[in-house]
């Protein structure tokens, strides 16, 4: 496992979330509760981003056709997408958020 930093909790408001960039790889980083998630921004239904949805508790909702997905998991919850989106470890360090890239 290689953990390195894509971003800092001031990044990522509590009930928030954002895309980050990591060396081409398309992050999204999610705050629930003080928690932080991780997923690859993009939806497995159609390739498009997540960022631009909206968080609902522990779901992510794609902004183009709805489609659901757990970020603890990234399980998919509801249609149109079947298969799930990929879910990254993550560590928080002071104020640095690191992301764990290897599936």
């Amino acid at each position: 496992m290689a953990f390195v930093k894509v971003a800092t909790l001031a990044q990522v408001q509590k009930g928030s979330f954002t895309s980050v960039d990591y060396d081409g790889e398309p992050i999204a980083l999610y705050n629930v509760d003080g928690t932080i998630y991780a997923t690859r921004d993009e939806c497995s239904h159609d390739g498009g981003t997540l960022s631009g949805g909206t968080l609902e508790g522990m779901c992510v909702v794609c902004p183009r056709h709805g489609a659901k997905f757990d970020i603890s998991t990234g399980e998919a919850t509801a249609l149109p997408a079947i298969l799930s989106i990929d879910r990254y470890k993550v560590n928080v360090e002071g104020d640095d958020i690191l992301v764990d890239l290897d599936i």
